[in-house]
């Protein structure tokens, strides 16, 4: 069975920083897409950014320019850094594969908490 962990989430204050990972196991990693994903409360979940198994990015609009999503197949993880972040970015945080750069794919980690307050 397909696991995606994910890690790094917390509470930090507007403008600051965070890095998200997300290790795959039980997956041909190098050859799919990986994707993040998040839900706020009240909201629907919503595309954050993905990367293909070349390595070609798709960002929401909201997050362009300020996140970067990158992967490194030898350690099956993907990357979520996260710079000058929001009140508004405050979300669960999920890891997904095995979807396309616009459409979410079947398989999910549990998420992890991004709170963004001063």
């Amino acid at each position: 069975q397909v696991q995606l962990v994910e890690s790094g989430g917390g509470l930090v204050q507007p403008g600051e920083s965070l890095r998200l990972s997300c290790t795959a196991s039980r997956i041909f990693f190098s050859i799919i897409t990986m994707g993040w994903y998040r839900q706020a409360p009240g909201k629907q979940r919503e595309l954050v950014a993905t990367i293909t198994s070349d390595g070609r990015t798709n960002y929401a609009d909201s997050v362009k320019d300020r996140f970067t999503i990158s992967r490194d197949n030898t350690k099956k993880t993907v990357y979520l850094e996260m710079n000058s972040l929001k009140a508004e970015d405050t979300a669960v945080y999920y890891c997904n594969a095995g979807g396309t750069s616009s459409t979410m794919g079947n398989y999910w980690g549990q998420g992890t908490q991004v709170t963004v307050s001063s």
